[in-house]
């Protein structure tokens, strides 16, 4: 060997060797997001199961998911300000260790309190880990590789929606070593324990140079508002809707009154607030935050009646309901690639539009079917509505973040996503709490009680109330998307660093529960 080839070959050694250590980074920041997507999607088919097994009540199945969701929007933020101040990779390893255990408690919970209490604490620690996740990889990778990479993360996060239930319902059915559903967070230990070892090893430590300070009394405050508003709303059914409850609702309204009037104090003070008040005086800006909120409250609501009509009330496997569901997952994979390479850049807000009345259209035919066949529906019978819903959501899911960043400043995109993301996970939130009230408020339990063989008619009648309702809130969106751009742009990608540091990471609001 020459002497000139030594020095080539010395030279590309260490860039192959950060070559390769850059992608087992992305594969890990990559297997942790993908973690909190099937953790968000599995539980719900593992409901029923849950419930027989804890006793647990119609509150707390709510709370199981309603907890993880209000957690993590409370902490998302916040958690992507932490990454910039004191490091990315120390706040994704301390948040996928903090994930990992919340995970051991929910498999090992003995009642339904340790298991609410579990889940809580599963979400805060998604929203340490899961806003670092893009931000390690905008610090890894130089821009010619992003678009590369941003192509992956969205094949996870497909990969995700769809195999979440599925796997669910198969760790459910199969009852390994007797354990029922309990598997579903356990398997989160092994994966959860090689993110941490290797993360340790592989991930590059960064930080953001001019880091926004932290808004602790903000968080507070948010999260205040949201227990006054939703813990009265999953609570109030059962304990007959008391004086308090709806005393704490009203109150809530105050404290998010006090959070704005906070905000403005805390922009004038240090220029880094929670919430970006002037976001709002966008119009397009606005808009799209109440269509993410309202869409959230869709799927909050529909994910969670579903899997209790078809399991407890039609009486399904989760093998059979959890399979029933994957023509929907494709259907909504499919539109929302066709959505944002082909139809927006062509046909801008219309899409999104026709994605709400595409949805609406599949709501009111399942509707019909649940009414005209009642318990003996079967699975090929609700094929067509759920591709018709899929095929509307896919439409509006995929485009929507960039349509409502599309007049935003650009030394404000990344709050505004952080915020976008963070309202989508209220709005989940939101609808698990009114499942209380459009699902569970039209079910008899005295009834039942009496006579056991009505539940099958109860939670299909329930289940059509609660899509009755469902489209309702579609056509509420469907107007409010006249005031987004006629022609989004898309730009996040192409943001300065600045903008994307403060974004947080979460793209699937819509699936999670």
């Amino acid at each position: 060997m020459s002497s000139h080839d030594a020095v080539a070959a010395t030279e590309a050694a260490p860039a192959v060797s950060a070559d390769r250590r850059r992608w087992i980074a992305l594969a890990i920041v990559m297997t942790a997001a993908f973690m909190d997507l099937v953790d968000a999607t599995i539980v719900n088919i593992a409901i029923p199961s849950i419930e027989r097994d804890l006793g647990a009540t119609f509150g707390a199945i709510q709370w199981i998911t309603a907890g993880y969701a209000l957690a993590f929007a409370a902490g998302l933020i916040t958690g992507g300000r932490l990454g910039d101040i004191y490091g990315r990779k120390r706040l994704f390893l301390l948040g996928t260790a903090g994930f990992t255990v919340a995970s051991a408690l929910c498999g090992f919970a003995a009642n339904p309190e340790m298991l609410v209490a579990s889940r809580l604490l599963q979400g805060a620690a998604a929203a340490m880990m899961v806003p670092q996740v893009l931000s390690i990889i905008h610090v890894t990778f130089p821009a010619h590789e992003r678009g590369k990479v941003f192509g992956m993360f969205g094949a996870i996060i497909g990969l995700g929606a769809v195999s979440g239930p599925l796997l669910g319902a198969l760790l459910t059915q199969w009852n390994i070593a007797g354990l029922e559903w309990r598997p579903i967070f356990l398997i989160n230990l092994p994966v959860g324990i090689a993110g941490l070892l290797l993360g340790r090893k592989f991930i590059t430590e960064s930080k953001a140079p001019k880091a926004l300070r932290l808004d602790i009394v903000g968080v507070l405050l948010v999260t205040l508002a949201l227990l006054m508003l939703i813990y009265p709303l999953t609570r109030g059914r059962e304990l007959d809707w008391p004086l308090w409850g709806h005393l704490c609702m009203a109150g809530s309204l105050v404290v998010f009154a006090a959070l704005i009037a906070y905000e403005k104090y805390k922009t004038k003070k240090d220029g880094s607030p929670l919430v970006e008040l002037s976001l709002f005086k966008v119009k397009s800006f606005a808009a799209g935050i109440a269509v993410q909120l309202t869409f959230g409250v869709v799927m909050g609501i529909f994910f969670l009646v579903w899997t209790l009509y078809m399991q407890i009330g039609l009486g399904w496997s989760p093998l059979k309901a959890g399979l029933t569901g994957v023509p929907f997952s494709i259907a909504v994979s499919t539109a929302a690639g066709l959505s944002v390479q082909k139809l927006v850049p062509r046909f801008g807000r219309k899409v999104l539009q026709t994605g709400a009345l595409t949805m609406a259209a599949g709501m009111v035919l399942y509707l019909w079917e649940a009414g005209r066949y009642g318990t003996d529906i079967t699975t090929w019978q609700m094929i067509p509505p759920l591709v018709v819903m899929g095929l509307g959501m896919g439409l509006i899911v995929a485009p929507l973040t960039d349509a409502v960043l599309s007049d935003v400043p650009r030394e404000h995109a990344g709050s505004a996503s952080g915020l976008i993301n963070t309202t989508g996970q209220m709005g989940n939130a939101l609808g698990l709490g009114l499942v209380s009230v459009v699902f569970f408020g039209v079910i008899d339990e005295d009834r039942l009680k009496e006579v056991p063989t009505e539940i099958g008619t109860a939670f299909a009648d329930a289940f059509q109330n609660a899509l009755g309702w469902a489209v309702a809130v579609l056509a509420v969106i469907f107007l409010v998307m006249f005031a987004l751009p006629a022609k989004p742009k898309q730009h996040i990608e192409g943001a300065e660093d600045e903008d994307i540091e403060d974004a947080t990471v979460q793209k699937e609001p819509a699936l999670t529960s």
